[in-house]
């Protein structure tokens, strides 16, 4: 597609269009990455399977003895602590035993045997708490962005890297309670009544910032990467544009720096991502099994454990996993984003032209 997109991003259309732009790209996001976190679940139950009583491991997923099971799931626009009771609830994850020989003969045969809609069991988490998320951070970035560059002209360059870090330290902010809130009704069965008793008594007991819980290391992942990204994002653009000699971004400049700046950060955020997913297992565990759930460690002591046991190189483990989600994941998200603010702008300019 060879139509040039504006140079300035949020230029030229209103914050309720950028969040227009901004849900589309999420929602196109999640129906093609889902099926690729579904397969990758499938394979992983195949090694280790939800009937089956285990202890916690220290992989993206782990399990607590007899009644429950959690796992991690992630679309490459966030991540959502699943938990299964009694293999009730796993039902949409894991129908039918199989056997799969690679990431291809699952999808042919879950497709074949179970229904082409299992490939999307985990959409409806994403769409009610990661559509949200990203609405609010990419909205925020670009009014931030622009608000900045009238602000710091001669510090233009780290904007992107400024603006990215504090839009994803404002999502994240406002979206951990409601993860949360959402971890307690899957893995306690709650009814909305019973969840504001619920909530109420733990505030009491431990106060506000008891709903924040995991909201440490979410951090410490997710605002680098989102600086990382956004600095690479719009050097690699405008790279890309000045190569091929183009006054504005095209959807293909968009979709590949995406999927460049978005590995990058990927790579270089990777050992707070294994951390990450170890803190929330140990927040299901303690959702779960309030009582017997061991006091989570910090994030520095966890890394310095996971160093200890597994070396350097257990800090980058899932390393090929997370760069074949997070780079089709973040190629798509910008690049529909950008065409949609691009569709607006134009929408815009021709109501001017027909107002003239």
């Amino acid at each position: 597609m060879a139509e040039k997109m504006s140079p300035s991003p949020g230029g030229g259309i209103t914050p309720l269009q950028q969040m227009l732009a901004s849900g589309t790209g999420a929602i196109l996001t999640s129906l093609f990455v889902t099926p690729l976190d579904v397969v990758k679940i499938r394979l992983q139950a195949q090694r280790t399977p939800f009937s089956k009583v285990l202890a916690a491991q220290s992989g993206p997923w782990g399990a607590q003895p007899a009644t429950w099971k959690c796992f991690l799931y992630c679309n490459g626009l966030m991540d959502h602590l699943y938990v299964c009771q009694n293999g009730n609830g796993c039902t949409a994850w894991y129908k039918a035993p199989g056997h799969f020989t690679g990431t291809l003969d699952a999808f042919v045969k879950i497709t074949r045997y179970e229904g082409i809609r299992s490939l999307w069991s985990g959409l409806p988490p994403t769409l009610v708490m990661a559509v949200p998320a990203t609405v609010i951070y990419f909205t925020t970035y670009d009014q931030l962005r622009d608000y900045l560059h009238a602000r710091m002209g001669s510090w233009s360059h780290y904007i992107p890297l400024l603006a990215g870090a504090l839009a994803r330290l404002g999502a994240v902010t406002v979206i951990s309670p409601l993860e949360l809130i959402r971890t307690k009704m899957q893995s306690q069965q709650l009814s909305y009544r019973q969840l504001r008793v619920c909530i109420q008594s733990a505030v009491a007991q431990d106060g506000w910032l008891s709903l924040w819980r995991g909201w440490g290391p979410t951090v410490l992942r997710d605002v680098p990467f989102s600086a990382l990204y956004w600095f690479n994002y719009e050097l690699v653009r405008t790279w890309l544009c000045r190569q091929a000699w183009l006054d504005g971004a095209t959807f293909t400049v968009s979709f590949a720096s995406g999927a460049i700046s978005g590995t990058v950060a990927a790579v270089l955020t990777l050992p707070f991502d294994v951390v990450k997913t170890q803190r929330q297992i140990e927040l299901g565990d303690s959702e779960v099994h309030p009582v017997a759930a061991s006091k989570p460690s910090s994030t520095w002591l966890l890394m310095q454990r996971i160093r200890a046991e597994s070396g350097t190189r257990g800090l980058f483990a899932g390393f090929l996993p997370r760069v074949i989600k997070v780079a089709p994941a973040c190629a798509i998200m910008i690049s529909t984003y950008e065409f949609g603010k691009s569709f607006f702008q134009k929408l815009n300019q021709e109501q001017q032209l027909r107002g003239l």
